[in-house]
């Protein structure tokens, strides 16, 4: 049994609930798979009161569930004092669990439940002091006592099913089969390190498969980095346990499809919206695989890579070669390479893995995660106190754009004060308003307040406001300036709303409603919000796709919402319980909160959405609508911009202004500015390409006399140029390059500096096979000299190329560069 220990903000709706919560949990996935019960996906089933205190009840019922044995039972409460009561359990059957193979926990310092268990129920085997953090987080009684019992949906299925742990209740293993099948091994003969890989893959599958379903996409932030990351584990473990390809004779497919069509078939009796999104899973999971294996892959080549470098580094320096715990750590989180693999994959090669140093970064990361963790706390500054004493601001703005109100409060740097005088920034909270406060997507109202004294009512201050926000409950914040005389509390004040302002915030609003019906319509019906922005100029939304749309998608998109537009539709807007809302088809926005009743908005035939903003009374107020662009934000998150309204108009006319001035400088009809801007650009490639190819000529022929300057350097009769080419640019440098490690004989070594212009530099640096074999790499030469023109650059052990931004201080890189390769040819051993 648990106390619910928190602290609740919203009024109570109902006095007792039950529910079953779908929970991911991954601060400790390094177990999952590992011991008989930790998983990062569960379902927890619980039983709540809230100020309904029945524990007594609770803890004999909880009792009765887990040991009796019979048929369906039920409990209910009947009314008592007027006060209403839950059905606590309904349709359960009980477990008939062995009492004798039961132990009890109770908090330390609960005499009250150890009672009830040892008097009430007559049990008498007890695990002392038991810690429940939920119990712990208050030190202080609440006011109204709460029950507040929990039991896993998994564990539970577990005892029942009488397997050895939750990887194979019928809940889990037919995807394990699956998984094994696809591997093709056998779970029951499979060694220890296998099943543990087809657990995780398990438990895995079933995680971003409800998680997808309910809206959180593979993406590298917050929730969306945690499907990503699940995903990436099942695809390695996949791969560790011999899966290749799709199962269906596609080696180049992606195997997780098939493990989600057996996830989806096990959910659709206890949730059929899986099934319904079953095309949107399958291809969220097949796109985020095909890509990952490509990650691998090149994870694969970078560990090729870091072999090399350390076999090498080691024979140099004659110390044993070994992969540092960085770089081990930098496949692992980069590129989600198996740390296993890597150790073996080096130890065929001969080098050692740094396990210690891997760890240390391991933990640094923990650490990192732990800490942004624990710094998201609430914080509400001064005003705390003021803003308890007044309530909810009334918003009058749906009807009208201006009101008489009274200041109810004043803050100056987010002090309260009672007056603030002229020239002051203010904040300023009045009982009611017409001003809209910065809410689901759409920004805040501008206007002023204007302050009336005495029995003439004449003005007497004036406050332009540029900003409207929401504070702790419903409380409307008022941001701006004062422009003239002085406000003070308890002060009437006429509000006014910048009507224009207005006009733009609504019909974008209306405009991004009718964009995301024309999307589902046009591009994916299971397309959804990602975010979204409304501003007086112009619509930002955000949305959910794995591909950028075409033009000829665009097109369609904006020809359908403006034939919307046109259609001069009238909308309707209504108040009505969440539950009707949704049986409506209304759509809501996916992580918002929505009270018992909501405001839904409509356009006929088209939309229909719960939203609080503020639209446009008729489709034709929009006007027009134009896309500005579409761009990929991140991985699975597509943005459009667009206007509207006036917005619409100006941006219109500005491109055709801007159109005139090009067919005037073109001198041809606009339909023809295409074919002339073609034809303008294939004779500028041309044009370069010769310039090009001249510069290299001309850089050849510089290299030519650059020639008869090489320094022979002993012992190995290594040929060294090391010159400033000027002007010449880096093709050009790198073609001079070319030519001289050509016509030198093999040893010889060349490194090329110049400065093209703006601030510019470019370095090359080419060595023949010879100066390889001595142990000397372009890449990192060239590199080390590039920082001190304050830049970098890499390449190849025998080509190499790089740039900086510091072109004074190329004479004294490029002596340097002399002096190092001459040290280096001339202490080489081979």
């Amino acid at each position: 049994l648990k106390f619910l220990c928190c602290h609740l903000q919203e009024p109570r709706h109902v006095p007792c609930a039950t529910t079953s919560q779908k929970c991911i949990r991954t601060n400790d996935i390094e177990n999952v798979g590992r011991t008989a019960r930790h998983q990062t996906f569960f379902e927890m089933l619980g039983n709540f009161s809230f100020g309904d205190y029945f524990k007594k009840e609770a803890t004999a019922w909880a009792w009765e569930l887990a040991t009796k044995e019979d048929a369906i039972h039920t409990h209910m409460l009947l009314e008592s004092q007027g006060s209403p009561n839950a059905l606590v359990l309904l349709g359960i059957n009980w477990y008939g669990l062995p009492a004798e193979r039961l132990w009890i926990s109770v908090f330390e310092d609960d005499d009250e439940a150890f009672n009830i268990w040892h008097n009430e129920v007559g049990y008498l085997k007890f695990i002392h002091d038991f810690y429940d953090i939920f119990c712990c987080q208050y030190k202080k009684p609440l006011k109204q006592k709460n029950i507040d019992t929990g039991m896993g949906l998994e564990r539970m299925a577990r005892i029942l099913q009488k397997v050895p742990n939750n990887y194979e209740t019928d809940l889990i293993f037919p995807i394990i089969e699956k998984a094994a099948s696809l591997a093709l091994v056998s779970y029951a003969k499979a060694d220890d390190v296998t099943k543990t890989n087809l657990k995780i893959i398990g438990d895995h599958m079933r995680a971003v498969v409800y998680l997808i379903s309910d809206g959180v996409l593979p993406s590298n932030i917050g929730r969306g980095y945690v499907v990503r990351r699940l995903i990436r584990r099942v695809v390695r473990m996949g791969r560790l346990i011999g899966i290749r390809g799709d199962g269906r004779g596609n080696s180049e497919g992606a195997f997780l499809p098939s493990l989600a069509e057996v996830v989806i078939s096990l959910s659709t009796q206890i949730d059929p919206d899986v099934e319904s999104r079953r095309k949107s899973i399958i291809g969220e999971l097949e796109r985020e695989e095909l890509r990952f294996v490509q990650t691998l892959e090149r994870g694969e080549k970078l560990l090729d890579e870091l072999l090399d470098e350390a076999l090498l580094s080691a024979g140099n320096n004659g110390n044993k070669p070994s992969l540092s715990g960085k770089d081990v750590f930098l496949l692992y989180d980069t590129y989600g390479f198996p740390v296993e693999i890597t150790a073996e994959i080096a130890g065929e090669r001969g080098v050692t893995v740094d396990m210690k140093g891997f760890d240390i970064e391991m933990e640094n990361q923990r650490k990192q995660s732990q800490a942004a963790h624990n710094v998201v706390k609430l914080s509400v500054g001064n005003e705390s106190e003021m803003v308890k004493s007044i309530p909810d601001t009334e918003f009058l703005g749906y009807d009208s754009l201006s009101a008489t109100a009274v200041v109810k409060g004043l803050l100056v740097n987010g002090n309260p004060v009672n007056e603030v005088s002229e020239g002051s920034e203010v904040e300023i909270l009045l009982d009611r308003t017409p001003f809209y406060a910065e809410s689901g997507g759409q920004v805040g109202d501008n206007g002023f307040l204007y302050v009336n004294g005495g029995e003439d009512r004449k003005q007497t201050a004036v406050i332009e406001i540029n900003d409207v926000q929401k504070s702790l409950g419903n409380i409307f914040v008022h941001k701006g300036k004062i422009k003239q005389g002085s406000v003070e509390v308890g002060k009437e004040i006429d509000a006014s709303v910048d009507a224009k302002l207005r006009q733009g915030a609504k019909a974008h609003h209306t405009a991004t409603h009718l964009l995301q019906s024309a999307l589902k319509t046009v591009v994916d019906s299971e397309t959804s919000q990602a975010g979204s922005l409304v501003a007086f100029d112009r619509l930002r939304f955000d949305f959910n796709f794995h591909r950028p749309l075409s033009e000829e998608e665009l097109m369609t998109i904006e020809s359908l919402v403006n034939q919307w537009i046109g259609n001069a539709t009238h909308l309707e807007t209504k108040v009505m319980a969440l539950q009707d809302a949704k049986n409506a088809g209304a759509i809501a926005m996916f992580g918002e909160k929505y009270g018992e009743e909501v405001r839904v908005v409509e356009v006929p035939g088209v939309s229909l959405e719960l939203c609080g903003g503020t639209h446009v009374s008729n489709t034709a107020e929009i006007r027009g609508f134009k896309i500005i662009s579409e761009q990929g934000i991140a991985s699975g998150i597509r943005r459009i911009e667009a206007v509207a309204g006036d917005a619409f108009v100006d941006y219109v006319c500005a491109r055709d202004n801007y159109m005139r001035r090009l067919c005037s400088s073109l001198k041809v009809k606009a339909e023809d500015v295409n074919g002339r801007v073609e034809t303008i650009l294939e004779e500028l490639r041309a044009t370069r390409n010769e310039v090009s190819s001249l510069r290299s000529k001309i850089a050849v022929l510089k290299a030519a006399s650059l020639a008869s300057k090489a320094t022979t350097v002993e012992p190995h009769n290594v040929r060294v140029v090391v010159e400033n080419m000027g002007d010449v640019d880096a093709d050009a440098l790198k073609s001079a390059a070319d030519y001289l490690i050509g016509i030198l004989q093999d040893p010889a070594a060349v490194i090329l500096g110049s400065s093209p212009g703006d601030g510019k530099v470019s370095l090359v640096a080419a060595f023949s096979p010879a100066v390889v074999k001595m142990g000397l790499q372009a890449g990192k030469f060239v590199g080390g000299i590039a920082k001190l023109c304050g830049g970098g650059g890499g390449g190849k052990p025998n080509f190499a190329q790089a740039g900086g931004r510091k072109p004074e201080n190329l004479p004294d890189a490029l002596e340097k560069a002399r002096a190092e390769i001459v040290a280096a040819v001339s202490s080489s051993s081979s």
